[in-house]
């Protein structure tokens, strides 16, 4: 049955994603945010010094490393694709 309005979100969550939304579009969004939280704190990084420096640049490099590992999950997510679309 089709209803005119949806049903209220539901109450214990402050964020929800979509479940319809694909894992393509998840990853590249959590690619684009790590990028992000890099640039962030190598900014942050430039404005202090000592050991919250050395944090700042920590953050920084995880978050880089994080986003390759992002991005190669993009990868084998497009790598079937491409090949199907090639045998086609």
């Amino acid at each position: 049955m089709f209803k005119v309005t949806p049903n209220p979100p539901r109450k214990g969550r402050l964020f929800t994603v979509s479940p319809d939304i694909d894992t393509e579009a998840l990853l590249a969004n959590a690619s684009e945010d790590l990028l992000s939280i890099s640039a962030i704190a190598a900014d942050l990084a430039d404005d202090v010094e000592g050991s919250r420096r050395s944090v700042a640049l920590a953050l920084s490099r995880l978050a880089d490393g994080v986003q390759l590992l992002v991005e190669r999950a993009l990868d084998h997510l497009e790598s079937p694709q491409m090949q199907a679309r090639a045998e086609v």
